[in-house]
């Protein structure tokens, strides 16, 4: 059970940081917001989990055998990405902003979900390299823990895109430019030590 909630914890951490970059999945619960409220977050959360869930079965299904023969590359060129997009957080936290365009969104706030993750470069990169390494350190103590591993990062990425429609449907600031910008730099700094101690596990 301590395993287990390591790996939630842990899960939730790493996906925190994924979540809390600017891009167009953000920009994408900013919009719908406007028009759905703070039922907007979980549902963009949603369209971005089914693209997940696709990943995660075809890694379990038959990939991560393949890939498990170059666990430990794949390991490296996790760390590698960590430390990359941790540098890319730390800086762009700098000029980071919340903030959506006015007037009101349009289409749905789930399909706005998928099809932003989906069609991010930066979404693939991490799951081929980051997501794909943690999947198969999970799998290797079991599907239990493979499993933790999803659900932590979902509950990251329900948790981050809800705080931000609840905040603009509330129409006040629950969440402050300065203290997201610190959140990110934050973020920024823990990618980068955790990539340093993955490659250091390589």
């Amino acid at each position: 059970m301590q395993e287990i909630a390591e790996m939630l914890g842990l899960a939730f951490a790493i996906g925190l940081t994924g979540a809390l970059a600017p891009g167009p999945t953000l920009l994408a619960t900013v919009n719908s917001s406007l028009q759905e409220g703070w039922k907007a977050g979980p549902k963009v959360a949603a369209g971005h989990a089914l693209v997940e869930v696709l990943i995660f079965l075809v890694i379990v299904g038959g990939l991560a055998t393949v890939m498990q023969e170059h666990t430990r590359g794949i390991s490296i060129v996790g760390g590698m990405a960590l430390i990359a997009f941790g540098v890319m957080t730390a800086i762009g936290s700098r000029s980071a902003v919340l903030k959506g365009p006015e007037g009101k969104a349009s289409g749905s706030a789930f399909l706005a979900g998928a099809v932003t993750s989906a069609a991010n470069p930066y979404f693939w990169i991490w799951w081929l390299s980051v997501g794909s390494a943690f999947l198969l350190s999970g799998l290797n103590s079991g599907l239990i823990m493979a499993a933790a591993f999803i659900i932590g990062h979902w509950g990251a990425d329900f948790g981050w895109y809800t705080l931000v429609s609840g905040s603009l449907d509330r129409g006040r600031s629950v969440l402050s430019q300065a203290s997201y910008r610190g959140i990110l730099g934050i973020c920024g700094a823990f990618l980068i030590c955790f990539g340093i101690y993955f490659l250091s596990q390589a």
